[in-house]
């Protein structure tokens, strides 16, 4: 049986209540990069039809847009994390209320 003192040391713990406490700011970071997405989109459609309207005009836009792909990683992780956290979370409240019942 784990300790409580134990418990409080592992570094796996410390993550995740950091992770808790940080929540909406993850949150908040996560949606500015799926806003970030609807130039992408547009700029990607440009591109995909051919009509130049945003797309090869400056290679600097292009690389920046492209480069959107490559941040939608963190909220693929992050929607992990969150659910994780969340059965976490009922899994020490379900936890607890059988604690309770025992005693």
């Amino acid at each position: 049986m784990i300790t409580k003192e134990t418990e409080k040391q592992s570094t796996w713990n410390k993550f995740w209540l950091w992770y808790e406490r940080h929540v909406t700011e993850s949150l908040i970071l996560t949606a500015f990069i799926i806003y970030i997405q609807i130039p992408h989109m547009i700029w990607n459609a440009d591109l995909y039809l051919e009509t130049g309207m945003i797309s090869r005009i400056h290679p600097i836009l292009d690389f920046f847009m492209y480069g959107v792909d490559l941040i939608e990683i963190f909220p693929m992780v992050n929607i992990g994390f969150l659910i994780y956290s969340t059965i976490r979370k009922k899994r020490k409240q379900s936890m607890r209320i059988r604690n309770e019942k025992i005693h």
